[in-house]
């Protein structure tokens, strides 16, 4: 009996994962410790745990942590030690997907945008300034999770080596020697690295490396049989495994709500683990997409900020009827625990919440751009100014009499990725990356072109990934090419935290005419939590009768982007812990486009 008391690892003979010595088989949730908030961690593992999970498998975003270069963020929300610290003490295994790139449907796939600044970087290879900051990175990473890691005492079973890397095009096996090697050097010997990839020859040959344990995903409905064949093509022997087996699947703003039946689901998932195979159900709990960290696809296509993925547990949290339907598969093959499932929690309708208006985004300009103006011939990206997230404002002038309708456009399709354009305070319409290239504007010479450009979040999967924002390419008036331009990075996040409406004139504030469009303008409201009532807060959602497209604040926090006009998303996700009963709840909004309020 010389088995150490923890060990975690492959025998190869017998086809399954070893645990202390013993056969093991796991099934794993996913859940993104960055979607959900810090205070519900306890209670969505706990679901988990209750629907007889083994172990959850989580991304950890780079650039959640690392958002400026050698800038290191672990605390709050971002403390990935103390929710793997839950998990252990939920009695749930760790499956940690370590990156550097994550996919996610997250920001630029986890990959931090001032990694841009090498203009010609390319991502995700050998590329030497990309492998440095790697280096760096999992230098701080790796010996964080080191302690955590199952043989030391931790709940870390297995960590994954990139993501899906049998997708992107560089197919640079030097890149995964060299991530094999920094992970080895971190983690040591012991710990089980996997990659994951497409169930498919094609997908396996560029994802695949000697060291790596290859894992697949596939959905529901397929052929399972065919999918761990595929597998068996890069591992003849050793545990079958599932990394991402989709319960449901990802909205887009302006495509309907993908949903996936439970039946679906429960009846792969039974022919899945019949066969002994490990499986990981992607997502468990999908959460939201906080503040700008949404990514997109392409052609550009930005996702919502819920990120619900019709999942077993909904992005609130709830028990669906998938979870039990899931849950009863699970019970067919194991114990389930004993004891209550944490039910559903509580929400609450506060009534409305009656908006001021406070000012555009340029009467305000002094407030959210503290610095002024970055001034450039020709316009600077978000990366160049060091902005990587939000709004920024390009200004220049007029440089002739526009008393008829001219084209303004962007030949290149360069609006990254979509601009509010005003002449002089009066909205002339929308730009958009794709979709809308040109407009018509009107204006006298020497008149203020104010252009905002919303960053709608980065492209996150294939070989787009190096998505730069701002106006990446020039502006034609008339087809002549606008120069000389004041390029205003704003810090809108900072002017909220600082009570924006403070500081304003209100003699300022007009009664516009109905336009089709209105200048981007704050608004802030204050919603009072009734007294009397027992255990309030409680979670609840927000919605936008009447209101286009933009971002809301809650006493600060950055609750994300809404875009009713556009949906399929209508109503925002408010979690309990934002809200305070004590003192009424700041609330600003950014509108762009149109609000209801004529005042």
């Amino acid at each position: 009996q010389d088995i150490p008391q923890r060990s975690f690892g492959i025998d190869y003979d017998s086809d399954c994962f070893v645990k202390d010595g013993r056969p093991f088989r796991y099934i794993s949730g996913s859940i993104h410790y960055s979607r959900v908030p810090r205070y519900y961690w306890r209670d969505r593992l706990l679901k988990m745990k209750m629907a007889g999970l083994d172990a959850i498998q989580t991304y950890v975003p780079w650039n959640y942590h690392e958002p400026q270069l050698g800038m290191y963020d672990f605390s709050g929300d971002k403390d990935l030690e103390y929710f793997l610290q839950l998990a252990n003490d939920t009695g749930l295994l760790v499956i940690l997907r370590a990156g550097p790139y994550i996919c996610a449907e997250w920001d630029m796939g986890g990959l931090p945008a001032w990694l841009l600044e090498k203009k010609s970087i390319v991502l995700r290879s050998s590329d030497s300034d990309y492998l440095a900051a790697v280096e760096k990175w999992m230098g701080v990473l790796l010996p964080k999770m080191r302690p955590h890691l199952y043989q030391n005492g931790g709940p870390i079973i297995m960590v994954q080596v990139e993501n899906e890397y049998g997708s992107y095009f560089a197919c640079d096996y030097d890149y995964l020697r060299s991530l094999l090697k920094l992970f080895r050097q971190h983690l040591g010997d012991e710990v089980v690295l996997f990659t994951t990839d497409g169930a498919s020859r094609f997908h396996l040959r560029c994802g695949a490396l000697q060291g790596l344990y290859a894992t697949v995903d596939f959905a529901p409905g397929g052929n399972v049989t065919a999918a761990f064949l595929a597998q068996r093509g890069s591992e003849p022997t050793g545990p079958l495994v599932n990394s991402e087996f989709y319960t449901g699947w990802l909205d887009h703003w302006g495509h309907r709500h993908s949903v996936v039946p439970a039946q679906t689901i429960a009846k792969t998932l039974n022919e899945i683990l019949a066969r002994g195979a490990n499986v990981n159900l992607y997502m468990f709990i999908g959460g939201t997409n906080f503040a700008y960290w949404n990514g997109a696809n392409m052609p550009y296509m930005p996702q919502p900020t819920s990120y619900d993925y019709d999942a077993p547990l909904s992005e609130a949290g709830d028990l669906t009827e998938k979870y039990f339907a899931l849950r009863e598969v699970i019970g067919m093959y194991k114990q389930l625990p004993e004891g209550l499932i944490p039910p559903t929690t509580p929400k609450f309708a506060y009534g409305k919440v009656r908006l001021q208006k406070v000012g555009t985004v340029v009467e305000v300009l002094d407030r959210l751009s503290a610095a002024g103006p970055v001034k450039s011939t020709y316009p600077l990206t978000f990366v160049q100014l060091k902005q990587y997230f939000g709004f920024v404002l390009y200004r220049t002038t007029l440089p002739k009499n526009c008393t008829e309708p001219t084209q303004l456009s962007s030949p290149l399709n360069g609006v990254h990725d979509r601009a509010y354009v005003s002449v002089d305070g009066v909205p002339q319409g929308v730009l958009e990356r794709d979709k809308s290239l040109m407009i018509n504007i009107t204006g006298k010479a020497g008149a203020n072109l104010d252009i905002l450009v919303e960053n709608m979040g980065r492209v996150n999967f294939g070989r787009y990934n190096n998505d730069f924002k701002g106006l990446v390419s020039n502006l034609t008036l008339d087809q002549d090419i606008l120069v000389e331009w004041e390029v205003y990075p704003l810090d809108i996040d900072g002017a909220v935290n600082h009570d924006i409406n403070g500081h304003l004139d209100q003699t300022k504030r007009s009664v516009d005419d109905p336009l089709s469009y209105e200048a981007p303008t704050f608004y802030t409201g204050r919603l009072s939590i009734p007294g009397g009532i027992p255990d309030l807060p409680q979670d609840t959602y927000v919605k936008f009768p009447g209101w286009t497209k933009g971002q809301i604040w809650i006493n600060g926090f950055n609750l994300g982007r809404y875009w009713p006009a556009r949906g399929p998303q209508l109503t925002l996700f408010v979690p309990r812990n934002i809200l305070v009963s004590s003192v009424p709840n700041n609330i600003t909004v950014l509108e762009l486009e149109r609000s209801p309020c004529s005042t």
